[in-house]
């Protein structure tokens, strides 16, 4: 098959609710792909920030096959041996009383609105039906329709209501907002993004996460961190919250967690907060199996033995400082934290940022637009500087193109 008999199966069975680039990807190792015609190419979007450990990591792929052979599902009917163990390596990894395991990222966050809520009622004393929850403008949480309902972005929401109540909009990194915000009695949470990326990598001022979480405080209000894109490395710290030295109420973290070897999300929270759920509430068939268990665990591992959030952190100041050297006048803007990078792009003779990925591709190096105008540069945290260097060579030759 040719690569567009791929894709025109795919359109002709598939719902057609992404837009990907004209690339049919066959094969993954590190921080490369190939394609179904054998082109290499450096993987610049990495499953949104889920490889951070890079494509089919040995250690990884082990603990997958080993436990794939043992046990895969039990459902939470049951004990397994090895969820206890996930559990605890988890809470102590990041410092927490409990874990709660689910699927993807959005389940994750749907599960720490309910926690958030029942919090309220049972702890804070607000009445039944009346709790609210602060987002901000520009987020994304995923797309469930209670996720939609907080949404400001119409391609978001529009078409899917009614929508779900309970939830204040604020514009992002702005403290005086949410300060005015919290006055409502009835706020029993509020949930951020530390960097926002599908927004197009948008950094808050320094300091911003700092007064939001003191406000909170202040203010008898859980601080509600969603680390499902920034967490696990991505950002040259273990977890982005962790550069103003502030530890969330509640944890949101996915992607990662897995590798990007199948959906594996956790929420996180002290025992005030989880135990407030009591069995029959809240769960998940697939939700904390085992085989999820194992990979876990060995996901973790890898952050933590290759240090692999350092090498975030150090690639990621030469990543941006080589950005700025480009040439380009459709070059607007270079953003970012770690390896989790953006360039807002201005069109430029009915050029966009749809164009320059098209070129990126064709140049050996796939990474896929934002909001039309903004292209995120996420490879996995394994990249080296070599292959770093290789890949900004790519991306100044592309833009100089135009």
């Amino acid at each position: 098959m040719k690569p567009e008999d791929y894709i025109t199966r795919e359109n002709e069975y598939g719902a057609h609710n992404y837009h990907p680039l004209p690339v049919v990807l066959k094969k993954g190792k590190g921080v490369y792909v190939w394609d179904v015609e054998g082109k290499r190419y450096l993987d610049f979007l990495a499953g949104y920030s889920a490889l951070n450990q890079g494509h089919c990591h040995p250690e990884i792929i082990r603990a997958l096959n080993e436990q794939s052979e043992r046990l895969t599902l039990v459902s939470r009917a049951f004990y397994s041996d090895l969820l206890g163990e996930y559990m605890e390596y988890a809470c102590r990894y990041f410092g927490y009383d409990k874990l709660l395991p689910m699927n993807s990222g959005a389940e994750g966050v749907e599960t720490a609105l309910k926690l958030c809520r029942k919090w309220g009622y049972d702890k804070k004393g607000i009445l039944p039906e009346k709790a609210k929850i602060i987002v901000c403008d520009g987020n994304f949480h995923g797309r469930t329709v209670t996720i939609i309902s907080m949404s400001t972005d119409p391609s978001a929401y529009t078409g899917f209501g009614p929508y779900t109540p309970g939830f204040i909009k604020i514009p992002y990194n702005d403290t005086a907002a949410l300060e005015e915000a919290l006055n409502d009695k009835d706020v029993t949470g509020f949930l951020v993004e530390p960097v926002q990326g599908e927004a197009g990598v948008v950094v808050p001022d320094d300091g911003y996460l700092r007064k939001c979480y003191d406000l909170c405080r202040k203010q008898n209000v859980l601080f509600i961190a969603d680390e499902i894109q920034t967490g696990i490395g991505r950002t040259g710290k273990l977890l982005a919250c962790d550069y103003e030295g502030i530890r969330p109420d509640i944890l949101i973290l996915g992607k990662a967690l897995s590798g990007g070897v199948m959906p594996v999300s956790a929420v996180l929270a002290d025992n005030e907060v989880m135990l407030t759920i009591k069995p029959g509430e809240h769960g998940s068939t697939f939700g904390g199996n085992p085989l999820a268990a194992a990979v876990g665990i060995a996901s973790l591992k890898v952050i933590k033995d290759e240090k692999l959030a350092d090498n975030a952190f150090r690639l990621g100041e030469l990543f941006r400082s080589e950005m700025e050297k480009i040439k380009s006048p459709m070059v607007k803007q270079i953003r970012g934290k770690g390896l989790l990078n953006a360039v807002e792009t201005e069109p430029k003779d009915g050029k966009t940022a749809w164009d320059i990925c098209l070129s990126l591709m064709d140049n050996g190096l796939i990474a896929k637009p934002t909001h039309d105008h903004t292209i995120r540069f996420t490879p996995p945290l394994i990249i080296t500087e070599e292959q770093l260097m290789d890949s900004v060579g790519i991306i100044k030759r592309t833009f100089e193109m135009f």
